[in-house]
């Protein structure tokens, strides 16, 4: 099977709308869910500490960190499915039960610091034999994002292309036999890591496109007109959403360099986020206004890796001491791009930036659902808001007459 398994790799990485390519690689969302998912699995574990998870998942800190998984599309739709709270079955049992609860904790924090495999294998099994209701391999979706070369992703489609592919029957529902799959990957994905990589989220891709017959293996031959139209209406659906996608990433592009724009004829030092400073819109090429290099801030690696990632920043010109910072969000979850801009407040609390997030002018009510949050409510920060239709309007407007960061506020909304 190595040649044909080798053949179905490469077309699964040639083609531009496969999961390696739209989610996978160059993509900065992806990036961005590492550092804010561990974030929040750090809150899940602090909120059971202090006994103030809640008896429900909606509202509760653990929702925020299934909302950052699945918005990353494709391989992660429907991973909250599991945690959603069941009254009728009393599944998954980690919310009325306080010992489940706090076994949950101590997993997630175990999981958190562990360094090595084994480590992490002995949580599962521990885990496994508390036999709290509910509480299946779905957990590993987050252990993925905090170990991404030791535990793959996992759902209904990878599961399907895993046993078309290497004709076994592994079922849903049971670590036992998450383990047992996790194995092969890992010993498949090791002979082929030239080709993919060693985190396993490319290889977990392959066999969702699989599973979902995306990419056909073998007895292509056998298959009905129902399911060849059903795969047809798959691949139409895929184009579509990377189409979407691209507009999406257009406009984000767009927001970014107006804000980069305006921070550098007001007179500011100005900076996008660390993976983005290649772009360019309409010809004008980031690299031509931000700075050659993030500067050096008073804060841990952790954070500075953390803040750097926020879309646009502003610093006093030749000097370190940040004005604003910016969030552009687009399709992607609003409170991740919160967390970002809270980080950044308390992080420097006894000299705060002017924080703003750039949202479509479709998702006002959303973002202010999200600033609702009582963790968020509680905090005092001060953040302000942006539609971004009116950011294009007065872009040209505010580099030309506006003499400081008190311009752009003349068209943001703010939210105490």
């Amino acid at each position: 099977m190595s040649r044909e398994l080798q053949e179905i790799l490469d077309k699964y990485k040639s083609d531009h709308e496969s999961v390696f390519n739209t989610w996978f690689i160059n993509n900065e969302d992806r990036l961005k869910a590492f550092r804010s998912i561990r974030r929040g699995v750090r809150d899940v574990i602090q909120d059971i500490k202090s006994g103030c998870f809640g008896n429900d998942y909606k509202g509760s800190s653990l929702e925020f960190v299934l909302n950052c998984i699945t918005e990353q599309k494709q391989v992660f739709i429907g991973a909250s499915h599991a945690f959603y709270w069941k009254p009728k079955l009393r599944i998954p049992d980690i919310y009325e039960n306080e010992e489940n609860k706090v076994a949950f904790g101590q997993f997630l924090e175990n999981c958190y610091s562990a360094t090595k495999e084994d480590q992490l294998i002995k949580e599962i099994i521990n885990l496994d034999q508390k036999k709290i209701k509910g509480l299946g391999p779905a957990v590993a979706n987050i252990l993925y994002f905090l170990h991404p070369e030791i535990i793959p992703p996992f759902n209904t489609a990878i599961v399907n292309g895993f046993n078309h592919l290497f004709k076994d029957k592994v079922k849903l529902g049971s670590w036992k036999e998450y383990l047992r799959m996790r194995e092969v990957i890992l010993e498949v994905n090791n002979r082929y890591k030239n080709s993919l990589s060693k985190d396993l989220g490319a290889f977990a891709g392959f066999l969702f496109d699989v599973g979902v017959n995306k990419i056909l293996v073998g007895d292509e031959g056998d298959l009905t007109e129902k399911e060849k139209l059903k795969i047809e209406k798959l691949l139409k659906k895929r184009h579509s959403e990377v189409m979407s996608e691209k507009e999406e990433e257009d406009l984000h592009t767009e927001m970014q360099y107006h804000l980069l724009k305006i921070g550098h004829s007001l007179g500011y030092d100005v900076i996008s986020a660390a993976n983005d400073r290649s772009r360019c819109h309409e010809g004008n090429s980031f690299l031509f206004i931000c700075l050659p290099k993030f500067p050096d801030i008073d804060v841990d690696k952790d954070t500075k890796s953390t803040i750097s990632l926020i879309d646009v920043m502003w610093f006093q010109k030749g000097a370190s001491k940040i004005v604003s910072a910016f969030e552009v969000e687009k399709s992607t979850s609003i409170y991740s791009g919160i967390l970002r801009l809270t980080d950044l407040y308390y992080s420097f609390p006894e000299d705060p930036s002017t924080l703003f997030l750039i949202i479509p002018d479709k998702r006002e009510k959303e973002l202010l659902l999200q600033l609702s949050r009582p963790s968020i409510r509680s905090s005092n920060i001060e953040m302000h808001y942006i539609l971004f239709s009116d950011l294009r309007k007065h872009c040209d407007a505010i580099c030309t007459f506006g003499d400081s960061k008190e311009t752009i506020k003349k068209i943001a909304k703010v939210v105490n």
